[in-house]
């Protein structure tokens, strides 16, 4: 049976690995090493790497086949709904133009998300809301973490849906939201998630208003887009 800290030593692998390969470390020029090699130089036994080479591979980075060895997979197949992907991708090289293409994902979802909240969260889902809103007022008093409290209020409002695929979203939202908020704080000079915005999107849920929660949610999404494109637009064209 594995340890938690064997589980924890193969993460830090796949972490480690996982950085290299998206930072252009390995890659068509710089094929991924044998397998005897990385043991070596990482210091793990060949079943710590090989339980890491599959959780690579899982998430569309690497492949491997008998007598043909393990290479490095087109970017075009890295699975970018991985949330551990996707903040490889933004933290090798600041993307604005990804963050872009996630944020109109976040369009599409997190409206219909606070819409369903509206009609179909329980009590205890609203609670979690009313929470959310509540550390963020606290942050504005200096008593929380605006980041942390702003993700836990838009992760609320997704299991609040009812919705178990809209509720898996919630580390991606995580991930792009710890970039987002850096980004749009730059360019507005202030941090972006004010309570009123989130409050209008609270106060429609809890009346089971599911239009007027959904249009709340979409300007609240839509500012951070705007500013967003803005930035795509200044730096140009990027991976």
């Amino acid at each position: 049976m594995r340890t938690t800290h064997g589980r924890s030593f193969t993460h830090d692998i796949v972490q480690r690995l996982g950085q290299e390969i998206v930072c252009g470390v390995y890659g068509a020029q710089n094929p991924f090493p044998i397998e005897a090699e990385l043991c070596k130089r990482l210091g793990v036994s060949r079943s710590v790497l090989r339980e890491a080479v599959k959780m690579l591979t899982t998430k569309g980075l690497l492949n491997a086949r008998p007598r043909q060895g393990t290479w490095v997979e087109p970017e075009s197949n890295w699975n970018l709904l991985d949330p551990d992907v996707l903040r490889w991708f933004l933290e090798r090289k600041f993307s604005p133009t990804l963050l872009l293409e996630f944020t109109q994902v976040r369009l599409a979802i997190e409206p219909m998300a606070a819409s369903m909240a509206a009609r179909l969260a329980t009590d205890e889902a609203k609670a979690s809301i009313i929470a959310g809103l509540d550390r963020m007022k606290a942050a504005e008093r200096g008593e929380d973490d605006p980041l942390e409290s702003d993700i836990a209020f838009h992760v609320a409002i997704l299991r609040a849906s009812g919705n178990r695929f809209l509720a898996q979203m919630r580390d991606l939202i995580d991930v792009a939201l710890r970039t987002s908020i850096r980004l749009t704080n730059r360019r507005k000079g202030a941090r972006l998630a004010s309570v009123s915005d989130h409050q209008r999107v609270t106060d429609a849920i809890l009346a089971g208003d599911a239009e007027g929660a959904s249009r709340a949610m979409r300007d609240l999404v839509l500012e951070a887009l705007t500013l967003i494109e803005k930035e795509a637009a200044a730096v140009g064209p990027t991976a």
